[in-house]
């Protein structure tokens, strides 16, 4: 799916972040400008401390700026109260974080499924929604396994298909191959890359792994909190 130019999905203007450590302001963010199309596969690398992190969870919504406007889908992420932003990520944002990030006392499919508790499905929707996203990572068969009894990359691989299955607008990827090994991490990265060609969702990923970023279609650089884009299309021939 190509992503259309007419207007852009998410458009963060102006964002500034600071935090207040002993008295003292210490910037993350200054006066970040971008612009995210829908169906886009990004990727933010910079240093550590260069902010990406930062800014991937002011985007989802996690954060919320000192100053400017973060719009997605044509909402003011930056001006909702609490309430508001928690249901506002609960409706469209899928997470994907490097330690996937699952409750161990929770099968597969039970991990998968919490995101749903929060919806109006009924239960027998909720299983339908889970079954087909458990599908969809190649893991039906390991729907009734706990995470100490997955390898890390089927961990991974739950923790994409709980991203998935509220159907959200946006799947934010913060670091998400820097627990795997090579060939692991290659296998996220194809299932990645396939939810953004065959279901054209729209991802912000986060890496320091330049072999990760030459996945997405295109590399934003943060340095000192200041973004510098770079035009070059990272994906191989159409």
């Amino acid at each position: 799916m190509s992503a259309s130019r007419a207007e852009a999905l998410i458009r963060v203007h102006e964002l500034n972040k600071s935090y207040v450590r002993g008295g003292q302001v210490i910037p993350v963010l200054e006066g970040v400008n971008l612009d995210v199309f829908a169906g886009e596969f990004i990727a933010l690398m910079g240093p550590s401390g260069s902010g990406k992190s930062t800014l991937l969870n002011l985007i989802a919504g996690i954060d919320k700026p000192t100053s400017g406007s973060i719009h997605i889908g044509g909402v003011n992420i930056a001006s909702l109260s609490e309430g508001e932003l928690a249901d506002w990520r609960a409706a469209n944002v899928g997470f994907i974080f490097q330690f996937y990030n699952l409750m161990p006392v929770l099968t597969a499919f039970e991990n998968v499924e919490l995101p749903l508790l929060l919806t109006h499905l009924s239960r027998t929707q909720r299983k339908e929604h889970v079954e087909a996203a458990l599908a969809m990572v190649s893991l039906t068969d390991r729907m009734d396994h706990y995470p100490n009894e997955l390898s890390g990359g089927q961990q991974q691989r739950v923790a994409i298909a709980r991203a998935l299955v509220t159907d959200p607008t946006l799947i934010v990827a913060d670091e998400p191959t820097g627990d795997l090994d090579r060939v692991t991490a290659g296998e996220v990265l194809d299932l990645l890359e396939q939810l953004h060609a065959e279901l054209g969702k729209t991802i912000v990923m986060v890496t320091h792994d330049p072999k990760a970023a030459a996945r997405a279609k295109r590399l934003i650089h943060l340095e000192k909190g200041v973004l510098v884009p770079d035009d070059d299309v990272l994906a191989a021939a159409h």
